[in-house]
């Protein structure tokens, strides 16, 4: 299945020069959503994992589904203050500034196999702070699934050693 027919391209969004890459439409469409998570739980497979973590929020929209699909559970990645139990935490950079990300620490058991999935691979900010926070609590990262990578913005980069699947690129 062609994904990229299910990716809407929204110019200057969320500021002038950005091409944003809209997959609400491939969501609201069951068969691709269905297929692209397949292709997900596909991978997780073969990576034997224990646990699935996303960052917020559409981490969770990919995460969610393949961590049900293997009877695994989810541990979500979120921005400070949203978590309300003890968390550790870890600053980071993105595409449009910095932020703050927090994980539960109880949520990941030292040597759990962990997937991390998010829905997009752009600058790997986001991403590199979320390995970091998994590899804090003990976890391995066993592999990291996006539905999109933006390769002209070089974020695999910053995941050299870890077995990365993106669905897409543009």
């Amino acid at each position: 299945m062609d994904l990229k027919k299910f990716v809407e391209i929204v110019e200057d969004y969320p500021k002038p020069g950005i091409k944003f890459k809209d997959i609400t439409p491939l969501m609201n469409d069951g068969e691709a959503y269905k297929y692209a998570t397949d292709q997900i739980v596909k991978y997780a497979r073969e990576k034997e994992i224990d646990l699935v973590v996303g960052p917020e929020a559409r981490g969770f929209i990919i995460g969610c589904p393949v961590a049900y699909s293997h009877g695994v559970g989810f541990a979500p990645v979120r921005k400070e203050g949203k978590l309300p139990r003890d968390v550790i935490k870890v600053d980071y950079g993105l595409e449009y500034g910095k932020d703050v990300l927090t994980i539960h620490k109880d949520a990941i058991k030292p040597g759990q196999r962990v997937l991390i999935t998010d829905d997009l691979l752009a600058t790997g900010g986001t991403i590199e702070a979320t390995i970091k926070l998994v590899e804090e609590l003990g976890g391995v990262v066993a592999g990291i699934a996006f539905l999109i990578e933006l390769t002209y913005l070089d974020g695999r980069d910053k995941l050299d050693g870890y077995d990365v699947l993106t669905l897409m690129q543009f």
